[in-house]
């Protein structure tokens, strides 16, 4: 057993400084709880077969070896008697290699009073680790580069019979599959069976490529081509490669048409795991048919002394409750724990066909490597979710009243946190609903399936969102709802609030936004978050996107800044407010409006609306159906020129006819006085003429996680 290196969190993806690091709780472990009715502990030199109320060994008791023991010890103890103080099981510093999942039942639940508690010992980091070491390294030469080569017989414990490997962690960072191009993209030179009239969503198997892009390479089974088209990213596993007719194929169709988009221009795309393209320091290559796995070390980097994993299971930890027999898991607490290495996730045949490579939207089948189902009053605190290769935490049927707090959710193969389901649930007992997701730090996400997002939220309702840090996915921030246009959706009632998002879309993928909304959505508020750096590859890189149906929905007191095609973003809606945010710095157009309807849309007032380039308006502003009042407009153009009102255009009306129209007619158009927008910097100086309109200056000191102690 040796210790996971918990400092090499901060060195992911090779950075120079880190963009994350683990909670203080984590890295230290929380305080010692007190009083107890019981304390057990656990640790890497423990035995199963010892009582494990020491917490070292000591002759010949000490703790126990596994947390499954501790929890049957729990559960054996709660049996007898029923305890009028926590519970608490305390783990030792060290990683943990499951044989298994850890599994938790209705009989492993606490009381309110009473809850079983899972903690880390005081100042030290336990990690539980779905993945086995990989050893019996010897050093090779592979393309003329010094490497490393260890025997692996990869057998995953996972639906697929035959998974790929993609994931291989060194020293407590992930290592780089082998890439072509090893920085930025191809483009698809043809897509044969595509034509003018190919419906968007009908996939393809084959592509033609542009000379010298692929080969015919020794392990084309193994190979994977990755194509960024649409929102989403198809994984193609490669049958065959002609090169002199420079066409690949399949097994597989992609998601959506190989387009970029709804034009017929083909996509951008990449190649995974070619053993001609290793020789960079930390890429690897797996061989399925030689059982084999090559790494080429990072300076520094000793086969006899590192930790290199595999994921071997698809979850760490499960609470598997019962809520159609209204049988629930309760009163569990997880704290400073870490939980990594958890297995990425093929899709499963049948979904959406066994002929197609993957989900259509947001990568929503990727289950999480900690998963719960009727699941009451449980907590997952001050740890970390880190080297998944799916989301990280997936809240399913019948949780209510979960605590996901103070968390690092990190390098993950998918997004951060996924919270209900796709199908629509009556029974109380069954709906996902008045969950809390604060004070988390979810980044670096989408490392093996882009279109993750950091938040996920389909039908559920009345969760708390507040002080997060998302950033650096390749898709939406947050995305709440699964219900397009009008009909019957559980998602209501949401309120996100002082979130700190940005940096999503890095021009890998299209149609995003830092907040995404769907469907019916009465008493959802977005407010006092701030969103920005939102850069899709062509179209729809949006700040706040109210997308189809999207109803009911406030957003107010929000900072957005450089997005790439708008600040605010409504296809279409119902009775939507938008209100005293600042919308500020989009590159294509500030505000769009996609579709003309015969009801109420949305307001927008007392905005501030701050721009250099491109529109004010796009999209259709044809009809009515939307009311605009108490805006400050001010395009910042080069000597102030262009912020003259009557040179300004709204859509395609002048000013003056604008208000004719019976729009911003009490709007004005005004330099806010901002202290330093190139910073980001949107506090007010004196005397600014925003206040004269009614507008509340928006305080960002307090977006993002807080502290412990001022957390409520």
């Amino acid at each position: 057993m040796r210790s996971f290196p918990t400092a090499a969190i901060s060195l992911l993806l090779g950075l120079s400084a880190p963009r994350f690091r683990t909670a203080d709780a984590a890295a230290a472990g929380p305080e010692m709880p007190a009083p107890a009715s019981a304390t057990f502990f656990v640790a890497p030199e423990g035995k199963d077969t010892w009582s494990g109320r020491k917490a070292a060994p000591a002759g010949d008791d000490g703790p126990f070896a596994t947390v499954a023991r501790a929890r049957d010890a729990v559960r054996a103890l709660r049996a007898k008697e029923t305890p009028k103080a926590p519970v608490i099981v305390l783990l030792r510093g060290g990683t943990y290699f499951l044989d298994a999942p850890l599994v938790f039942t209705p009989e492993d639940s606490g009381t309110a009073e009473a809850p079983v508690i899972y903690a880390a010992y005081p100042r030290e980091t336990p990690v539980l680790s779905a993945g086995r070491p990989v050893t019996g390294w010897t050093r090779t030469t592979v393309n003329g580069t010094a490497a490393w080569m260890a025997p692996l017989d990869w057998r995953p414990a996972a639906k697929d019979p035959d998974p790929p490997c993609r994931q291989l962690f060194v020293n407590g960072r992930r290592a780089d599959r082998t890439r072509l191009p090893a920085e930025g993209f191809y483009r698809m030179a043809e897509v044969p069976d595509v034509t003018k009239d190919t419906p968007w969503n009908h996939g393809q198997k084959r592509f033609r490529f542009a000379a010298g892009e692929m080969k015919a390479w020794k392990n084309i089974s193994d190979v994977e081509v990755v194509a960024l088209h649409f929102w989403v990213d198809s994984r193609l596993p490669l049958v065959s490669v002609d090169e002199a007719g420079r066409t690949a194929t399949a097994a597989k169709k992609s998601i959506f048409r190989l387009s970029d988009d709804y034009q017929n221009r083909p996509p951008r795309y990449y190649v995974e795991n070619v053993v001609e393209a290793l020789g960079a320091p930390g890429t690897w290559y797996w061989d399925r048919a030689a059982k084999a796995v090559t790494y080429v070390p990072r300076p520094g980097e000793d086969p006899a002394k590192a930790e290199a994993i595999v994921p071997q299971h698809l979850h760490v930890l499960r609470l598997e409750g019962r809520p159609g027999e209204k049988r629930f898991v309760e009163h569990l607490r997880f704290r400073g724990l870490t939980f990594a290495h958890a297995l990425d996730f093929a899709p499963a045949p049948g979904w959406p066909s066994a002929d197609v490579c993957g989900p259509f939207q947001s990568a929503f089948t990727a289950p999480g490597a900690i998963t719960m189902a009727g699941a009451r009053e449980c907590a997952i605190e001050d740890g970390a979710v880190v080297h998944t290769g799916s989301y990280g935490i997936e809240l399913g049927e019948g949780c209510q009243g979960i605590r996901i707090v103070g968390n690092t959710i990190a390098d993950l193969g998918a997004g951060g946190i996924k919270i209900g389901e796709t199908a629509f649930r009556r029974e109380p007992e069954r709906q996902t609903l008045g969950n809390t997701v604060t004070d988390n730090t979810i980044c670096d996400g989408g490392r093996i399936f882009h279109s993750a997002c950091g938040i996920w939220v389909a039908h559920s309702a009345k969760n708390r969102f507040a002080h997060n840090h998302i950033h650096h996915f390749y898709y939406s921030g947050f995305s709440i709802g699964w219900s397009w246009g009008y009909g019957e959706s559980g998602a209501f009632g949401n309120i996100v609030e002082f979130n700190d998002v940005h940096d999503l879309g890095q021009r890998y993928l299209n149609d995003m936004g830092g907040v995404y909304t769907l469907g019916v959505s009465p008493g959802t508020v977005i407010r006092n978050n701030v969103f920005r750096d939102i850069l899709s590859d062509g179209y729809g890189g949006w700040g706040i996107y109210f997308d189809e149906g999207t109803t009911g929905v406030v957003a107010e007191n929000n900072v957005v800044y450089r997005c790439k095609s708008n600040s605010f973003h409504q296809h279409y809606g119902k009775e939507n407010l938008v209100r005293n945010n600042i919308l500020a710095l989009a590159h294509d157009a500030q505000i769009a409006r996609s579709r003309k309807e015969p009801h109420l849309s949305f307001t927008l007032e007392r905005n501030l609306v701050f721009w250099r380039e491109g529109q004010l308006l796009s999209g259709n502003w044809e009809g009515e159906g939307y009311k605009l009042d108490l805006n400050l407009y001010w395009l910042d153009a080069k000597g102030g020129g262009g912020a003259k009102p009557e040179t300004l255009k709204f859509a395609q009306w002048p000013l003056p006819d604008w208000q004719k129209r019976g729009q911003d007619v009490r709007s004005i158009v005004a330099d806010p006085l901002f202290v330093d927008p190139d910073k980001g910097n949107f506090a007010l100086r004196p005397g600014s003429p925003a206040l004269k309109l009614g507008f509340k200056p928006i305080d960002v000191s307090k977006v993002g996680p807080r502290p412990c102690r001022e957390r409520k």
